[in-house]
C-alpha cells in the first residue's frame, strides 16, 4: 500500500523545492509554508433517534494576499487538521498560478456521510455553516464543495448564513445549484481543466493524443468527465478506470460514458460488462499507458509505487496523489507530471467565475464558461512552460510552484506590512 505521507509536510516541501530556485529569505518562506488560522470545533447535532451526535471539524485560512480565501468543504473519515491545512495551501497556490484574485481555505468534517440520512445532514452542514459564520462571506472566505459534498450541501450553508445575517449574498459560496445562483459549467470544470492541461502537454511533447491510451484512478467527478472529454473531444481511449471498490480494464477500450452509467445504477464501476478483466488500484497506477489520470485522493502514489508507473504523462486531478518521494521518481525517470495546482485548477477557476457572476448578478452562458477557463488554463500552462525552460527546472511542479510563489510574494511586498 502507499505510504501514509503527511500532506502537509508535502506541501512545505514542494514550497521549500520550489523557493531554493528563487532566493527567498528564511523568515519570508516560513509565512507562505503556514496557515494563518484555523478554525477546530465540535458540532453537537441530534440524530434521527433521538441521540445527539458530536463531529469534529475543521476550517483553515492559509494566505490572503492576494484575496478572499477559498476552498472546498469535504465530508470524510480521514479529515484532519494537518490535511485541511494542506489542502488549503494547495489552494493558494493554485489560485496563484491560474492567477485568479484568492487566497486559499479548505475545510472539513470528520464523517462517512453514507452513514446518516439527508435530514441528519442537513443539520450536521448547517450546523458547521452556523460556526464557520464569523470567518465567511463574500470578501472575506468562500467555501465550495470537495469530497462527498455537492451543490445540495453549498445551497445548505448558502441558505443558513443568508437567514442568519438576514441578507441575501449569493457570493458567499461556490458550487450552488443553477437556481440557487451556480454557474453553468462548474459541476465538468475540474474534468475539463485535467483534459485541457493533458492537451496542451501533449502537444508541447509533441504526441497524438487522439492516439493516447488513458487510466483514470477515481470515478468520481472529476475522473469520470476528464474521461468523457478525453475520448469525445480528442479520441483517446479510455482502458481502464476504478473507483474505491477496485478497477476494470480493457485494452481496447470502455464507453466513458457507459461506465459512469453502470457505476451510477449499481454504485461501483466493477462488474461493468465492457470489461475484459477487474485490476486493482495499485495495478491500474502501473498499466503501460500515455496518460495517467489519479483522481482520488492524496498519497496515491508513494516512491515504491512510482518506480512501477509506465505512464508517460501524469494529469493530478486529484489534490496531492504524489508524495514528494514520488515526485523524485518520475522525475528521473522523465515522466511528465501536470501538478494538481494546474491540471484540477479549473473547479476553483470556474467558481471564480460564478462568484462574479454572483456580484454582478449578471450569468453567462456556458459557452462564454468554457472559453473564459480555456483561456485561463492554457494561459497557465503557457507561464509553467516558459519557467520552466526559462530556469532550466527539474519538473512542471516546480515550475508551477515558482509562478505562484512569485504572485503571491508580489501581492505581499505591494501590500507592505502591517502594523
Amino acid at each position: 500500500m502507499p505510504e501514509d505521507a503527511n500532506p502537509f509536510e508535502s506541501l512545505q516541501e514542494q514550497i521549500d523545492d520550489a523557493a531554493a530556485h528563487m532566493g527567498v529569505d528564511d523568515d519570508v518562506l516560513e509565512r507562505l509554508k503556514n496557515p494563518e488560522r484555523i478554525l477546530e470545533t465540535n458540532l453537537s447535532v441530534e440524530l434521527d433517534d433521538g441521540s445527539v451526535g458530536v463531529f469534529r471539524a475543521y476550517r483553515s485560512q492559509f494566505n490572503g494576499d492576494r484575496g478572499p480565501y477559498k476552498g472546498g468543504i469535504r465530508y470524510h473519515p480521514n479529515v484532519s487538521r494537518d490535511e485541511v491545512k494542506a489542502l488549503s495551501g494547495w489552494m493558494v497556490y493554485k489560485c496563484a498560478t491560474v492567477d485568479i484574485p484568492y487566497g486559499g481555505g479548505k475545510g472539513g468534517i470528520v464523517i462517512d456521510p453514507r452513514e446518516y440520512s439527508e435530514a441528519e445532514l442537513e443539520r450536521i452542514t448547517r450546523a458547521f455553516a452556523t460556526e464557520l459564520r464569523p470567518m465567511i462571506g463574500e470578501d472575506r472566505d468562500i467555501p465550495a464543495p470537495d469530497v462527498n459534498t455537492g451543490q445540495r450541501e453549498m445551497n445548505w450553508i448558502k441558505d443558513t448564513y443568508e437567514t442568519l445575517e438576514n441578507t441575501t449574498a449569493p457570493g458567499v459560496i461556490t458550487g450552488k445549484a443553477i437556481d440557487s445562483g451556480g454557474s453553468l459549467g462548474r459541476v465538468e470544470a475540474t474534468g475539463r481543466s485535467t483534459m485541457l492541461t493533458a492537451r496542451e502537454a501533449f502537444e508541447y511533447l509533441g504526441k497524438d493524443l487522439s492516439s493516447a491510451t488513458v487510466a483514470v484512478q477515481g470515478y468520481g467527478n472529476a475522473g469520470s468527465i476528464a474521461a468523457k472529454l478525453l475520448q469525445d473531444d480528442h479520441d483517446a481511449t479510455i482502458v481502464a478506470v476504478s473507483d474505491s471498490s477496485g478497477g476494470i480494464y480493457n485494452p481496447d477500450g470502455v464507453d466513458a460514458h457507459d461506465v459512469k452509467a453502470f457505476k451510477n445504477e449499481t454504485g461501483s464501476v466493477t462488474g461493468y460488462g465492457g470489461a475484459t478483466e477487474e485490476l486493482t488500484n495499485e495495478e491500474l497506477l502501473t498499466l503501460d499507458v500515455d496518460l495517467l489520470v489519479p483522481a482520488a485522493l492524496e498519497n496515491a502514489i508513494d516512491r515504491d509505487l512510482a518506480a512501477e508507473v509506465k505512464a508517460d504523462v501524469i494529469a493530478e486531478a486529484a489534490n496531492g496523489p504524489l508524495t514528494p518521494d514520488a515526485d523524485d521518481v518520475l522525475t528521473g525517470a522523465d515522466v511528465i507530471v501536470i501538478p494538481d495546482i494546474l491540471a484540477n485548477a479549473g473547479g476553483v477557476t470556474v467558481s471564480y467565475f460564478e462568484w462574479v457572476q454572483n456580484r454582478q448578478r449578471f450569468y453567462w452562458a456556458e459557452s462564454r464558461v468554457n472559453e473564459e477557463l480555456e483561456r485561463h488554463i492554457v494561459g497557465a500552462f503557457d507561464d509553467l512552460v516558459e519557467c520552466y525552460e526559462e530556469l532550466g527546472l527539474p519538473n512542471f511542479r516546480t515550475a508551477a510552484y515558482v509562478v505562484a510563489l512569485r504572485r503571491v510574494l508580489s501581492a505581499s511586498e505591494e501590500a507592505g506590512r502591517w502594523p
